[in-house]
Protein backbone atom coordinates (compact mmCIF):
# COMPACT_ATOMS: atom_id res chain seq x y z
CA UNK A 1 0.00 0.00 0.00
CA UNK A 2 0.87 3.63 -0.50
CA UNK A 3 0.03 6.97 1.56
CA UNK A 4 -2.01 9.14 -1.01
CA UNK A 5 -0.28 11.46 -2.77
CA UNK A 6 0.22 14.76 -1.27
CA UNK A 7 1.89 16.87 -4.58
CA UNK A 8 0.94 17.10 -7.92
CA UNK A 9 2.23 15.05 -10.45
CA UNK A 10 0.84 14.43 -13.80
CA UNK A 11 1.72 10.45 -13.72
CA UNK A 12 1.04 9.67 -9.98
CA UNK A 13 -1.41 7.27 -8.98
CA UNK A 14 -3.50 6.36 -7.14
CA UNK A 15 -4.92 8.95 -9.11
CA UNK A 16 -8.79 10.49 -9.87
CA UNK A 17 -10.09 11.16 -12.86
CA UNK A 18 -13.55 13.35 -12.51
CA UNK A 19 -15.17 12.12 -16.03
CA UNK A 20 -17.87 12.40 -18.22
CA UNK A 21 -19.45 9.49 -19.44
CA UNK A 22 -21.63 9.56 -22.69
CA UNK A 23 -23.71 7.00 -23.95
CA UNK A 24 -25.14 6.85 -27.39
CA UNK A 25 -27.62 4.16 -28.86
CA UNK A 26 -27.15 4.20 -32.74
CA UNK A 27 -30.57 2.23 -33.78
CA UNK A 28 -33.89 2.64 -32.90
CA UNK A 29 -34.90 3.43 -30.00
CA UNK A 30 -32.15 5.89 -30.39
CA UNK A 31 -31.47 7.17 -27.35
CA UNK A 32 -28.25 9.26 -25.39
CA UNK A 33 -27.22 10.37 -22.12
CA UNK A 34 -24.48 11.90 -19.93
CA UNK A 35 -23.49 11.74 -16.51
CA UNK A 36 -20.40 13.16 -13.99
CA UNK A 37 -18.99 10.61 -11.94
CA UNK A 38 -15.05 10.15 -10.98
CA UNK A 39 -12.65 6.98 -11.39
CA UNK A 40 -9.63 5.69 -9.60
CA UNK A 41 -6.34 5.13 -11.28
CA UNK A 42 -4.60 2.67 -8.97
CA UNK A 43 -1.24 0.36 -9.13
CA UNK A 44 -2.15 -3.15 -8.11
CA UNK A 45 0.78 -3.51 -6.46
CA UNK A 46 0.58 -0.19 -3.96
CA UNK A 47 -3.10 0.22 -3.41
CA UNK A 48 -3.85 3.82 -1.72
CA UNK A 49 -3.30 3.89 2.01
CA UNK A 50 -6.35 5.79 3.09
CA UNK A 51 -7.04 7.57 6.59
CA UNK A 52 -9.44 5.55 8.52
CA UNK A 53 -12.35 8.07 8.56
CA UNK A 54 -12.16 7.76 4.48
CA UNK A 55 -11.98 3.78 3.91
CA UNK A 56 -15.57 2.97 4.21
CA UNK A 57 -16.19 5.48 0.83
CA UNK A 58 -12.76 4.20 -1.20
CA UNK A 59 -12.35 0.27 -0.96
CA UNK A 60 -10.58 -2.33 -3.64
CA UNK A 61 -11.71 -5.85 -2.70
CA UNK A 62 -10.46 -8.85 -5.06
CA UNK A 63 -14.18 -10.46 -4.56
CA UNK A 64 -15.10 -7.59 -7.13
CA UNK A 65 -12.77 -7.99 -9.98
CA UNK A 66 -11.44 -11.11 -11.77
CA UNK A 67 -10.51 -14.41 -10.15
CA UNK A 68 -10.46 -15.94 -6.54
CA UNK A 69 -11.67 -13.79 -3.64
CA UNK A 70 -9.09 -15.07 -1.33
CA UNK A 71 -6.21 -13.74 -3.62
CA UNK A 72 -5.21 -10.45 -4.44
CA UNK A 73 -6.40 -8.53 -7.34
CA UNK A 74 -2.85 -8.97 -8.91
CA UNK A 75 -2.16 -12.83 -7.71
CA UNK A 76 -5.52 -13.20 -9.99
CA UNK A 77 -4.83 -11.03 -12.73
CA UNK A 78 -0.86 -12.92 -13.02
CA UNK A 79 -2.66 -16.46 -12.93
CA UNK A 80 -5.37 -15.17 -15.27
CA UNK A 81 -1.94 -14.04 -17.92
CA UNK A 82 0.04 -16.82 -17.14
CA UNK A 83 -2.65 -18.64 -18.72
CA UNK A 84 -1.94 -17.35 -21.87
CA UNK A 85 1.26 -17.35 -22.13
CA UNK A 86 2.14 -13.28 -20.07
CA UNK A 87 4.62 -12.93 -17.84
CA UNK A 88 3.79 -9.93 -16.02
CA UNK A 89 6.57 -10.93 -12.88
CA UNK A 90 8.22 -7.18 -11.96
CA UNK A 91 5.84 -5.62 -14.18
CA UNK A 92 3.47 -2.85 -13.30
CA UNK A 93 -0.48 -3.34 -13.63
CA UNK A 94 -2.93 -0.26 -13.01
CA UNK A 95 -6.43 -0.64 -13.19
CA UNK A 96 -9.23 1.90 -13.40
CA UNK A 97 -11.93 1.06 -11.71
CA UNK A 98 -14.59 2.49 -9.17
CA UNK A 99 -13.95 1.37 -5.25
CA UNK A 100 -16.72 0.17 -3.11
CA UNK A 101 -18.55 2.83 -1.42
CA UNK A 102 -20.19 1.80 1.71
CA UNK A 103 -19.95 -1.42 0.80
CA UNK A 104 -21.15 -1.24 -2.52
CA UNK A 105 -19.58 -1.05 -5.84
CA UNK A 106 -20.75 -1.76 -9.71
CA UNK A 107 -17.92 -1.41 -12.79
CA UNK A 108 -19.94 -1.59 -15.70
CA UNK A 109 -16.05 -1.83 -17.34
CA UNK A 110 -12.61 -2.10 -15.74
CA UNK A 111 -9.30 -1.73 -17.36
CA UNK A 112 -5.85 -2.90 -16.59
CA UNK A 113 -3.38 -1.85 -18.42
CA UNK A 114 -0.21 -4.68 -18.07
CA UNK A 115 3.25 -3.61 -18.02
CA UNK A 116 6.25 -5.88 -18.27
CA UNK A 117 9.63 -5.94 -15.97
CA UNK A 118 10.51 -3.28 -18.98
CA UNK A 119 8.29 -1.07 -18.50
CA UNK A 120 6.21 -1.87 -22.17
CA UNK A 121 2.34 -2.67 -22.69
CA UNK A 122 2.61 -6.28 -22.87
CA UNK A 123 -1.59 -6.04 -22.74
CA UNK A 124 -4.60 -4.55 -21.39
CA UNK A 125 -7.50 -6.60 -20.27
CA UNK A 126 -11.29 -5.47 -20.40
CA UNK A 127 -13.33 -6.65 -17.36
CA UNK A 128 -16.88 -6.20 -18.46
CA UNK A 129 -20.06 -6.52 -15.50
CA UNK A 130 -23.54 -7.26 -16.33
CA UNK A 131 -26.10 -6.42 -14.07
CA UNK A 132 -26.95 -10.30 -13.15
CA UNK A 133 -23.85 -10.82 -11.10
CA UNK A 134 -21.96 -11.47 -13.98
CA UNK A 135 -17.99 -10.80 -15.57
CA UNK A 136 -16.33 -11.79 -18.56
CA UNK A 137 -12.25 -10.54 -19.22
CA UNK A 138 -11.29 -9.35 -22.78
CA UNK A 139 -7.88 -10.23 -23.79
CA UNK A 140 -6.49 -7.18 -26.02
CA UNK A 141 -3.33 -5.91 -27.66
CA UNK A 142 -3.97 -2.74 -28.75
CA UNK A 143 -2.28 -1.05 -31.44
CA UNK A 144 0.05 1.99 -30.75
CA UNK A 145 -2.99 4.09 -30.84
CA UNK A 146 -4.31 2.50 -28.21
CA UNK A 147 -7.50 0.48 -30.25
CA UNK A 148 -8.35 -2.95 -29.92
CA UNK A 149 -11.16 -5.01 -31.78
CA UNK A 150 -12.97 -8.35 -30.56
CA UNK A 151 -16.43 -10.19 -30.89
CA UNK A 152 -18.48 -9.85 -27.97
CA UNK A 153 -18.79 -12.90 -26.11
CA UNK A 154 -20.75 -11.57 -23.10
CA UNK A 155 -24.29 -10.92 -22.26
CA UNK A 156 -24.69 -7.41 -21.35
CA UNK A 157 -28.08 -5.87 -21.67
CA UNK A 158 -31.61 -7.77 -22.49
CA UNK A 159 -31.60 -4.52 -25.17
CA UNK A 160 -28.59 -5.39 -27.33
CA UNK A 161 -27.84 -8.28 -29.31
CA UNK A 162 -25.03 -10.75 -27.87
CA UNK A 163 -23.72 -10.88 -31.52
CA UNK A 164 -21.33 -8.30 -32.79
CA UNK A 165 -17.94 -7.20 -31.64
CA UNK A 166 -16.23 -3.90 -30.02
CA UNK A 167 -13.95 -1.81 -31.42
CA UNK A 168 -12.08 -0.21 -27.94
CA UNK A 169 -10.09 2.31 -27.35
CA UNK A 170 -8.10 2.07 -24.36
CA UNK A 171 -4.90 3.90 -24.23
CA UNK A 172 -2.78 4.60 -21.26
CA UNK A 173 -4.20 7.54 -18.84
CA UNK A 174 -2.22 10.27 -18.89
CA UNK A 175 -3.31 14.19 -17.46
CA UNK A 176 -6.47 13.07 -19.38
CA UNK A 177 -8.49 9.62 -19.43
CA UNK A 178 -10.13 9.05 -23.13
CA UNK A 179 -11.87 5.55 -22.86
CA UNK A 180 -14.17 4.48 -25.86
CA UNK A 181 -15.69 1.46 -26.48
CA UNK A 182 -18.15 0.71 -29.85
CA UNK A 183 -20.57 -2.26 -30.01
CA UNK A 184 -20.92 -3.10 -33.95
CA UNK A 185 -23.19 -5.52 -35.96
CA UNK A 186 -21.61 -6.55 -39.66
CA UNK A 187 -19.35 -2.54 -39.46
CA UNK A 188 -22.92 -0.53 -38.30
CA UNK A 189 -22.27 0.63 -34.91
CA UNK A 190 -24.91 -0.29 -32.07
CA UNK A 191 -23.85 1.38 -29.54
CA UNK A 192 -20.84 4.04 -28.31
CA UNK A 193 -19.47 4.50 -24.53
CA UNK A 194 -16.98 7.14 -24.18
CA UNK A 195 -15.50 7.91 -20.60
CA UNK A 196 -12.92 11.30 -20.55
CA UNK A 197 -11.39 12.81 -17.58
CA UNK A 198 -8.94 14.79 -16.45
CA UNK A 199 -6.41 13.77 -13.79
CA UNK A 200 -6.00 14.94 -10.22
CA UNK A 201 -3.66 14.04 -7.13
CA UNK A 202 -5.88 11.29 -4.79
CA UNK A 203 -5.28 13.42 -1.28
CA UNK A 204 -7.82 13.08 1.05
CA UNK A 205 -8.74 16.22 0.47
CA UNK A 206 -9.55 15.78 -3.30
CA UNK A 207 -11.70 12.86 -2.58
CA UNK A 208 -13.38 14.23 0.02
CA UNK A 209 -14.45 16.91 -2.50
CA UNK A 210 -15.34 14.03 -4.98
CA UNK A 211 -17.55 12.39 -2.23
CA UNK A 212 -19.37 15.62 -1.28
CA UNK A 213 -19.88 17.05 -5.23
CA UNK A 214 -20.69 13.36 -6.92
CA UNK A 215 -21.60 10.92 -3.55
CA UNK A 216 -22.49 7.24 -3.86
CA UNK A 217 -21.14 7.23 -7.43
CA UNK A 218 -21.34 3.34 -8.15
CA UNK A 219 -25.14 3.33 -6.32
CA UNK A 220 -26.13 5.53 -8.77
CA UNK A 221 -24.06 3.96 -11.78
CA UNK A 222 -26.08 0.31 -10.79
CA UNK A 223 -29.24 2.68 -10.32
CA UNK A 224 -29.10 4.73 -13.66
CA UNK A 225 -28.34 2.00 -15.88
CA UNK A 226 -32.11 0.28 -14.26
CA UNK A 227 -33.25 3.72 -15.11
CA UNK A 228 -31.94 3.80 -19.03
CA UNK A 229 -33.23 -0.11 -19.77
CA UNK A 230 -37.04 1.30 -18.35
CA UNK A 231 -37.19 3.97 -20.75
CA UNK A 232 -35.89 1.38 -23.43
CA UNK A 233 -38.53 -0.52 -22.57
CA UNK A 234 -41.24 1.94 -22.34
CA UNK A 235 -39.83 2.80 -25.75
CA UNK A 236 -40.75 -1.01 -26.81
CA UNK A 237 -36.77 -1.51 -27.84
CA UNK A 238 -36.01 -5.00 -28.85
CA UNK A 239 -35.38 -7.41 -26.16
CA UNK A 240 -32.60 -10.22 -25.66
CA UNK A 241 -33.82 -12.72 -23.01
CA UNK A 242 -30.54 -13.65 -21.24
CA UNK A 243 -29.30 -17.06 -22.58
CA UNK A 244 -29.38 -18.81 -19.02
CA UNK A 245 -25.50 -19.79 -19.12
CA UNK A 246 -23.53 -20.60 -16.36
CA UNK A 247 -21.32 -17.43 -15.13
CA UNK A 248 -17.81 -17.06 -16.29
CA UNK A 249 -15.27 -18.64 -14.17
CA UNK A 250 -13.11 -15.97 -13.26
CA UNK A 251 -9.94 -16.70 -14.84
CA UNK A 252 -11.32 -17.41 -18.59
CA UNK A 253 -10.90 -14.83 -21.02
CA UNK A 254 -11.20 -13.88 -24.66
CA UNK A 255 -8.27 -13.97 -26.47
CA UNK A 256 -7.60 -10.97 -29.05
CA UNK A 257 -5.37 -9.05 -31.30
CA UNK A 258 -4.41 -5.86 -32.05
CA UNK A 259 -7.64 -4.49 -34.69
CA UNK A 260 -8.51 -8.47 -35.26
CA UNK A 261 -12.31 -9.65 -33.86
CA UNK A 262 -11.84 -13.20 -32.91
CA UNK A 263 -5.68 -13.96 -0.31
CA UNK A 264 -8.80 -11.41 -0.37
CA UNK A 265 -7.52 -7.63 -1.03
CA UNK A 266 -8.42 -4.60 0.01
CA UNK A 267 -6.67 -1.41 0.90
CA UNK A 268 -7.83 -1.42 4.95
Amino acid sequence: MVAMQVEANPTAVPALYEAVVAHTRHTGPRRSFRHRQYLWLVDLDALPELPRWLRPFARFDSRDHVGSPTRTIRQNLGDLLAGHGIDLTGGRVLMLAHARVLGYVFNPLSVFWCHGADGELECVVAEVHNTYGERHCYLLHPDADGYASTDKRFYVSPFLPERGGYRMKLPVPTERLQVRVQLRDQEQPLLTAAVTGRRSVATPRRLLSMLLRRPLVPQRVSMGIRRHGIALWLRRAPFFRHPKRAPQGGLRVTPTFPNQASGKQSNR
